[in-house]
């Protein structure tokens, strides 16, 4: 099989090395890739968000899957554009994809799905934002209504704060506050059969202890110890399978990666946000422990056999990935910056370029993920930070405690 990867993040370090791994995958092209992605895969240069130039790299390649990575090109409608050249595309169409490009559409959806989610209200003017903050009140929970690279979320107790997000996003989503830990569930589908993944947490805040601001995550492990027995069959059940139905429905049939971020809440899980693509870095660890190939799997739902495809292998133990981000992200990243360290196996690459004279730079906020795996959470943590104690870039920071309360058993599930 050959695959034709869109991106050049740390989500799509990850998903060339799994694709990679599956003895189907005859040749990988990355497109534009990265200095990681480069070490496995061909790179080319194309617009990511560019629907026709990433349709004809597709015919050009000969590819028989396209595996599309980041949100921006779904919502711009790249995977419509590969489909209508004859070529198998995991991604949903522009229309399914607006679960994720418009919160109010997903809102939408999951009201008329029945989806346990929390209340919320749409504004775009001053009076509504206070009315709606007024009938929720603190934490504030504020949401860009249309792509924000996963850091247009603000959750504060400050009203000025609250106010201040919403005026410069113009138009927003006023939610009630989700009390619980948080949840991150993949689930694979081709519109009418689902498979779940590994559900895992990733850390939202760029400080220890849930401290600062929101980022596009600083780490994230998986499998949660700490998981009600139960949880994937429930969401299966009651989130992911009516609203796949409410999309065909209304005509627009949800095939791709649906991500169903949750909040477990003293009332069971309720829905924080849909994304229409794999999460990142919680790709990282999932990937990592998934025996299954990976292409074979994507290609399935891509093509509309995924009810036929076996069911999916895991491996023992446990993954944590560890994000180092440069000097002032998440505000204000510095970049240019060299590296060293970070050619190393497990060492995602997220935010890097490569000099002619082959040194590697810093090219984003979020630059470096350190991956492993173990035998448990806690052996596999401990193998993550050697990882990124190892790799040196100036100025740069990192969480230290990503996995560490539920390696010691603290994560407590509300009753």
């Amino acid at each position: 099989m050959r695959v034709l990867l869109v991106g050049g993040g740390g989500r799509e370090h990850a998903l060339a090395l799994g694709l990679v791994a599956d003895a189907s995958v005859e040749t990988l092209i990355a497109a534009p890739g990265n200095p990681g992605i480069a070490g496995v895969a061909e790179v080319r240069d194309v617009r990511p968000n560019d629907p026709a130039a990433v349709a004809a790299l597709a015919v050009e390649v000969a590819a028989d899957l396209v595996v599309i990575g980041p949100e921006a090109p779904l919502v711009a409608g790249v995977a419509d554009a590969v489909r209508a050249k004859g070529i198998a595309a995991f991604g949903p169409s522009a229309e399914a994809a607006r679960l994720e490009g418009s919160k109010t559409f997903a809102k939408d959806v999951m009201t008329a799905a029945g989806v346990p989610t929390a209340r919320a209200f749409t504004c775009t003017e001053p009076a509504g934002v206070g009315k709606a903050l007024d009938e929720f009140g603190a934490p504030y929970v504020v949401k860009n209504d249309g792509l924000a690279a996963g850091k247009g979320v603000v959750v504060t107790d400050d009203r000025g704060v609250a106010e201040r997000h919403a005026a410069e996003c113009g138009r927003v989503v006023i939610e009630e506050y989700l009390a619980g830990p948080e949840v991150s569930l993949f689930v694979v589908t081709d519109g009418e059969a689902a498979v779940p993944l590994l559900p895992a947490q990733d850390f939202k805040r760029a400080g220890d202890g849930d401290t600062g601001p929101n980022t596009g995550g600083m780490g994230a492990y998986a499998p949660l110890p700490w998981a009600p027995s139960g949880l994937v069959d429930e969401v299966m059940r009651d989130v992911v399978h009516p609203t796949l139905a409410e999309l065909r429905r209304r005509g627009t049939p949800f095939a791709g990666l649906l991500y169903v971020g949750l909040a477990i809440t003293p009332a069971g899980p309720r829905v924080i946000e849909f994304n229409a693509r794999f999460g990142d870095p919680e790709t990282q660890v999932v990937l990592a422990l998934l025996e299954t190939p990976l292409a074979g799997l994507l290609h399935a739902a891509a093509t509309g056999t995924l009810a036929e495809h076996p069911p999916l292998r895991w491996r023992a133990g446990a993954a944590v990935t560890v994000v180092v981000a440069a000097a002032g992200y998440p505000a204000a990243p510095r970049t240019g910056d060299p590296i060293t360290g970070a050619d190393r196996p497990g060492v995602i690459h997220a935010g890097t370029r490569r000099d002619v004279d082959g040194t590697l730079r810093s090219a984003g906020g979020r630059v470096l993920c350190g991956t492993a795996t173990g035998p448990d959470l806690a052996v596999a943590r401990d193998a993550a930070y050697d990882l990124v104690r190892g790799i040196e870039l100036a100025g740069s920071h990192h969480r230290t405690d990503i996995a560490a309360a539920a390696a010691q058993g603290l994560i407590v599930v509300p009753d």
